[in-house]
């Protein structure tokens, strides 16, 4: 198994229509076929000094194994995901586990 989480921290001053958006295509990228399990989220209101909630958006998903990951990556809606989206973000950070 591969988790993938990423985690967004948007622009400040998009629109609602930009954060809407935003959403959609995120949400769009849990129905790739290679994903197992996917969640999008915004932080939590877990308020501990250890928990950073700095970002926006969280994208959490989930493979089989690197195979799965591989086909996500290139996979036309995750391409349509980053064409779409990178203009919102001023930062992404990207943490594998297996």
């Amino acid at each position: 198994m591969l988790v993938h989480a990423v985690y967004f921290w948007l622009k400040p001053g998009l629109k609602p229509a930009d954060i809407a958006s935003f959403e959609k295509f995120a949400n769009a990228l849990t129905s790739i076929p290679s994903v197992r399990q996917g969640w999008v989220g915004k932080p939590a209101a877990t308020n501990r000094p250890i928990i950073d909630s700095s970002y926006s958006y969280a994208l959490v998903v989930v493979f089989d194994d690197m195979a799965g990951h591989d086909v996500y990556q290139v996979h036309p809606i995750h391409d349509a995901f980053r064409e779409n989206c990178e203009k919102f973000w001023s930062q992404v950070k990207i943490y594998d586990s297996i």
